[in-house]
């Protein structure tokens, strides 16, 4: 029989509203309107769960939204980006915010690749806007660049439609190099940006070359520089001079 885990510790919410989780911390307090979230650890499908219902329950209880410090977050995939993408929707359907006042190298580089970061810019919805919805004479929320962030919200959530094709081209990746998630996801998008192709068309190409199509010649160049890239890093971690 597993022993009662010691107070405090393990699967714990303390009234500071600090969430300890197996491979991911939340941490939340109330700054004024708002309410800061800090994130540390690993924001893939085996957190995504966790992290849904602690930004959900913080954005309930704030009357402004929620300012996240993502600073701690080591590795972050298509479902925490999945997730990062659904709070903020449903902030704004509540006529708050979600911004990020801090944020690590793993989640800067899938914001960037996916064009997301502006969305978690501070003040990019005007205070006391109402939803659209709600009144339809109300111009729709711009980003700095006068660009309708609903619009690039459903630009983006027809990008993670591929989620499954980047996640099983991740895996194949795993399988055929042995490497760890974090390795084959850098593999992945290295790739793509040196191939100037889409992520999820990289991924298609290694999915297909899997069932029996050819995997094109610039694809498989720097696939393989990527892959003795990582394992170089790799060694050199392992067996410091």
């Amino acid at each position: 029989m597993r022993e009662p885990e010691p107070s405090g510790a393990g699967r714990a919410t303390d009234r500071a509203g600090a969430r300890e989780l197996p491979g991911l911390t939340i941490r939340s307090r109330d700054a004024g309107d708002r309410t800061v979230v800090t994130v540390c650890g690993d924001l893939d499908l085996t957190t995504d769960q966790q992290l849904q219902r602690a930004l959900r329950s913080a954005l309930l209880r704030s009357p402004r939204g929620i300012a996240l410090d993502l600073g701690g977050v080591g590795f972050c995939d298509c479902s925490g980006l999945n997730t990062l993408l659904n709070i903020r929707r449903q902030a704004l359907k509540d006529s708050k915010e979600v911004t990020i006042s801090h944020v690590s190298p793993a989640v800067e580089r899938i914001l960037e690749i996916m064009g997301a970061l502006p969305l978690f810019a501070p003040d990019t919805v005007p205070d006391g806007q109402e939803h659209p919805d709600d009144a339809a004479n109300t111009p729709p929320p711009v980003d700095g660049d006068g660009i309708d962030i609903r619009t690039e919200v459903v630009q983006l959530r027809r990008a993670l439609q591929t989620r499954d094709t980047i996640d099983l081209a991740r895996g194949i990746l795993m399988a055929a190099f042995v490497l760890t998630p974090e390795e084959a996801w850098s593999v992945l998008v290295a790739t793509s940006q040196n191939t100037n192709t889409k992520l999820h068309l990289t991924a298609r190409q290694l999915v297909d070359s899997i069932r029996g199509g050819p995997l094109p010649a610039a694809t498989q160049e720097q696939l393989s520089a990527a892959v003795t890239q990582v394992a170089a890093a790799r060694e050199t971690a392992e067996n410091p001079e």
